[in-house]
């Protein structure tokens, strides 16, 4: 929902700061690094029970996330490698945060209510693999109520009114859930439609060779002379019949 209602505009907004990170000599690889380092802080914090710390490094995990992708395109290396780069490091931070609080609920909440988080992460690697999947079949995969924008601002209001932390984990599966659903029904309309065929380009003319074309070139300037000298062409005297 978020990417598709206001991630042009956010990187509109941020395009100057990447321009200006970029003139400092700042690379997107090293902003994408940066922001694993931040997931992995906050995933400490977060099991030691500090959440309110907890959630000023999630902040801090989702600036350079926001932030690699204006400042490749202000250095004009934006690739399939970065995208790629991109795409696991995002993967990963999820991964490292989820985990946090799965320790921290594991070290403070009887039962195994340890395992929502666990179940929310599998819940959302779905949700990033059937984007990932149906862009690669050339397919749209996107919207939803709860994608990874969503899903750190909600994180992150759990995080700072930690008495509701487990109700809004509980929140997050099922909009997670429902959005898995969404995207697996709008991939699987897409594909039973017939593809569109694609134009016929048409046929370049044919090349003419250069042999021919000097041959041509020749004959016209033998003719030419011909025309101003006066002169016929020579013909083979004729065999005489016997």
């Amino acid at each position: 929902m978020f990417d598709g209602n206001w991630r042009v505009a956010v990187n509109r907004g941020l395009g100057p700061i990447g321009t200006a990170l970029y003139r400092l000599g700042v690379s997107a690889d090293a902003v994408t690094v940066v922001g694993i380092l931040m997931a992995a802080t906050a995933a400490v914090v977060i099991g030691s029970g500090r959440l309110i710390l907890g959630l000023v490094f999630l902040i801090l995990t989702g600036l350079p996330d926001a932030l690699d992708g204006p400042i490749a395109k202000a250095s004009g290396t934006s690739s399939i490698r970065g995208a790629f780069f991109d795409s696991v490091s995002d993967r990963l931070c999820d991964a490292l945060l989820f985990g946090g609080v799965a320790w921290y609920l594991g070290a403070n909440e009887p039962g195994h209510i340890f395992m929502l988080p666990v179940a929310l992460m599998a819940a959302a690697m779905l949700v990033s693999y059937q984007r990932a999947k149906a862009e690669s079949l050339g397919l749209d995969a996107k919207g939803g109520l709860m994608e990874r924008a969503e899903r750190f601002i909600v994180l992150g209001a759990g995080l700072a009114f930690s008495f509701v932390l487990i109700p809004v984990l509980w929140a997050m599966l099922v909009l997670t859930g429902a959005t898995a659903l969404y995207r697996f029904a709008k991939v699987w309309r897409q594909a039973d439609s017939p593809p569109a065929r694609r134009p016929v380009a048409p046929r370049a003319r044919r090349e003419r060779r250069p042999s021919h074309d000097r041959w041509r070139a020749t004959y016209q300037a033998r003719r030419a002379t011909r025309r101003q000298t006066g002169r016929q062409p020579r013909r083979p005297p004729r065999r005489s019949r016997l």
